[in-house]
């Protein structure tokens, strides 16, 4: 929560042709770069990555996941055990999701109400109440730097009446989990919901803001919209946030959506697409994703990423395809940290866009760029 006076998120520059901006996000485990990507670490856990593996890719926040750690091995465990940094290991600052977008997407028989939801634990069965008042509850004992209010998401495309639902219920809960939160050393950030509607997401944010919160992440997308959609969503979104606030497009997404969403003031950006990826055999490079278990690698000598200095790609396309088809763990985890690494490297590079005044001519090229490798990519690379 924060204090009167306090500044907790600065604006440091911004670009003159499109929305992107660079900025200062203060936690009490650090300081964090904006725009900047969070791996996503859902049981205390990047898996397979070393925390000081993590930390030399450039990453300075990571995610891990309330719904998750509330299961196993519980809240409870983890704040006796010193907290969530210390119990992983990772002493930078980490954002906790409220756990609403699991009880959607993993949780058996969920059941919304008013209370909150109720669902049958994916692990064992067990029945299980997560209300705003207990997500709060939660993510204060694991002391996460930044906490998510707990939010209803719904699939899309979805009945207009449904997603309206959602979203009122959504901004009933944010109230509450705002009148629940105490802890001193940590922010609390709003969901803004309303699906693909305009009217709903602005009213959304209005309500929110009205409520005020420490900053506005933007939910409720990459749930089963085009790309296209998600764009237009975020025109109309993200400029209705407040400026001096910081901004976080929650599971998203592909290299080109950050840079997208950059491009549309967004600040934040989480995804697990680097690590699933990773560990299924895809390398993403400058010209395009590798598939690592492709017979074209068998003998090829070069790295992975020419342009990338990151430890995995001191090894061969040869030697990496060989882990793989060989089943060595060593694989998945080479290619995890690899992705990484280059999701940060392109957000230093769009940061580095953005003070120099270059941002939409490098938003351009990595257009044009990538469009390219997709086409290449479907023939097989």
């Amino acid at each position: 929560m924060s204090t009167a006076g306090e500044e907790i998120f600065s604006v440091v520059h911004t670009d003159a042709q499109t929305f992107a901006r660079c900025g200062i996000l203060r936690t009490a485990h650090g300081v964090v770069h904006t725009p900047a990507f969070m791996p996503v670490g859902t049981q205390a856990s990047i898996k397979g990555l070393l925390p000081h593996l993590v930390e030399g890719t450039g990453t300075e926040i990571i995610l891990s996941n309330t719904y998750h750690l509330l299961l196993r091995p519980k809240p409870e465990t983890v704040a006796a055990l010193g907290g969530l940094h210390r119990f992983m290991g990772w002493h930078k600052p980490i954002l906790t999701d409220s756990g609403g977008f699991q009880v959607f997407s993993l949780a058996q028989l969920t059941r919304i109400e008013e209370r909150g939801a109720v669902f049958r634990s994916h692990l064992d069965g067990s029945v299980v109440e997560l209300t705003p008042e207990r997500a709060i509850e939660v993510q204060e004992m694991l002391g996460s730097d930044i906490a998510m209010v707990l939010d209803h998401v719904v699939a899309l495309p979805n009945e207009r009446a449904i997603i309206e639902d959602a979203m009122e219920r959504s901004v009933r809960w944010a109230e509450r989990c705002r009148k629940t939160h105490k802890r001193k050393d940590q922010w609390l950030f709003a969901i803004v919901q309303g699906g693909l509607e305009p009217d709903l997401r602005l009213r959304c944010v209005e309500k929110l803001v009205q409520i005020g919160f420490d900053g506005y992440a933007i939910g409720g997308l990459s749930v089963g919209e085009s790309p296209v959609e998600m764009y237009r969503t975020l025109d109309v979104v993200a400029p209705s946030l407040p400026v001096d606030k910081p901004r976080y497009l929650m599971g998203v997404g592909r290299p080109i959506d950050l840079l997208e969403g950059i491009a549309r003031g967004v600040d934040m950006f989480d995804c697990v697409i680097p690590t699933r990826n990773g560990r299924n055999a895809m390398a993403f490079t400058e010209a395009g994703p590798l598939r690592m278990r492709n017979a074209c690698h068998e003998r090829d000598p070069r790295p992975m990423d020419p342009t990338c200095p990151c430890l995995a790609c001191t090894f061969s396309r040869g030697y990496i395809r060989h882990l793989f088809m060989a089943r060595e763990m060593l694989g998945p985890i080479l290619v995890s940290l690899h992705n990484i690494a280059f999701y940060q490297r392109v957000i230093r590079q769009a940061r580095a866009a953005i003070q120099s005044g270059s941002f939409r001519d490098f938003l351009e090229q990595k257009r044009a760029a990538w469009s390219e490798a997709d086409l290449e990519d479907d023939a097989g690379r």
